[in-house]
């Protein structure tokens, strides 16, 4: 199985999640290889300074290239809450999934239809940073509830 998280976010060297980024990825390869890219260009921070509207046409145009590859699942805040075992079952069946986390002014919902879910950790807002983190503890633990892995207990 293949998990790709694609987040809008400027590729950094960040010392403080970086660790728990790549503990995550490391536990979850018995069961799956994970990878996170990081898309951001001269475009969409153009688009940023311009409008939402705008910023969110090119999360639209920067994150299409990577649907239609497998299982795409968005992290949209408005979207169907899930809790653990929800989440997964989105997992299970599926060789190739493809996570999205928009930029600052979230997706739009033309890219959120393409998308096969949309799903939402509730209504707080994390850093990008951190929504990283938290969904790779998540993927870790939808991973052990699915192989019957002690650590969901």
């Amino acid at each position: 199985m293949k998990i790709n998280i694609i987040v809008i976010d400027k590729k950094s060297k960040e010392l403080l999640y970086a660790p728990l980024i790549e503990h995550y990825k490391k536990i979850a390869k018995p069961f799956a290889k994970v990878e996170v890219v990081e898309v951001f260009d001269k475009e969409i921070a153009k688009a940023q300074d311009l409008s939402a509207i705008a910023a969110q046409r090119s999360y639209t145009n920067a994150l299409g290239r990577y649907l239609g590859g497998g299982t795409s699942i968005a992290l949209d805040p408005s979207s169907k809450e899930v809790d653990s075992f929800d989440f997964a079952k989105l997992l299970k069946d599926s060789a190739e999934i493809n996570f999205f986390i928009g930029g600052a002014y979230g997706l739009e919902r033309d890219f959120l239809i393409k998308c096969n879910y949309a799903i939402s950790f509730g209504k707080i807002t994390l850093s990008h940073k951190l929504v990283k983190v938290v969904l790779l503890e998540q993927i870790f633990r939808g991973l052990a509830i699915n192989h019957n892995h002690p650590y969901h207990k």
